[in-house]
């Protein structure tokens, strides 16, 4: 049997469909709609295997705060209705046969990452639903990222445009330019035209650095920052190390359990 796994970043969606809810209390009427997207997107999908990522709802901001303390620092907070409902909303995906993984000192981001690359080196294939475009730094020919609310595929040449790098240069990219959403400020000056160009010219950020050509009014701007740029570089980096704790058979998708 081929194997299909679909994750969803289950916050990416259920913050983005409870925002556009009308009452924000309704925390029942935000499930429904989750659950009505998660069907479309099984039905495009049909996957094998399929499994919703929560980040933990007490964890504080990790290992990446730890590099760079202003990470995530200033992020609204779950709504207070949303967080307290958000048991209703797993057993809503548990009922249509999606099983549940909530992170417990990882970011999300790292076990999906962690998830996708394991099942991917024993080729099959993975499709990630999120609007967050740090998964395409993960683009394989058996990995995919789904946009679900603006129903495109982030590939390759959405990254070449988007970007005007290659997927593999995009940690390198944030270290240069930053993660305004995360906190993450990048080198100052270093705006995503100057990123990218240094990129297509040196790589990476390591040869950038250690590159003796570089133009001088790039040169002002680099000189100093290359241990600020290596930690932005870090902390934009998914881990694909995690210790999951459970294997594929567990996550096996069963449709109306």
């Amino acid at each position: 049997m081929s194997i299909h796994l679909v994750i969803i970043d289950a916050m990416n969606l259920i913050r983005r469909v409870h925002a556009a809810q009308p009452n924000p209390d309704d925390i029942p009427g935000t499930a429904q709609v989750c659950c009505r997207a998660l069907n479309k997107i099984i039905k495009e999908a049909d996957p094998s295997h399929m499994v919703a990522v929560f980040d933990h709802a007490e964890q504080d901001r990790g290992w990446r705060a730890d590099l760079v303390p202003e990470y995530k620092q200033g992020r609204k907070p779950m709504p207070e209705a949303l967080q307290q409902g958000l048991d209703k909303i797993q057993d809503a995906f548990w009922n249509m046969g999606i099983d549940s993984l909530l992170s417990s000192g990882d970011e999300a981001d790292d076990m999906i990452a962690t998830l996708a690359m394991k099942v991917a080196s024993h080729n099959g294939q993975v499709t990630i639903i999120s609007t967050d475009k740090g998964y395409c730094q993960l683009l394989h020919p058996t990995i995919r990222i789904r946009d679900y609310f603006q129903q495109r595929w982030l590939d390759t040449p959405f990254i070449e445009k988007e970007f005007s790098v290659l997927a593999s240069q995009l940690t390198d990219y944030w270290g240069l330019v930053g993660i305004s959403s995360s906190g993450v400020s990048g080198v100052p000056g270093i705006g995503p035209k100057t990123a990218a160009t240094l990129l297509q010219r040196y790589g990476t950020l390591e040869q950038l650095f250690s590159a003796e050509d570089i133009e001088p009014k790039w040169m002002k701007k680099l000189d100093g920052n290359q241990e600020l740029a290596l930690k932005c570089k870090q902390v934009a980096t998914l881990k694909t190390d995690i210790t999951l704790g459970f294997n594929l058979q567990d996550i096996r998708f069963t449709p109306d359990v």
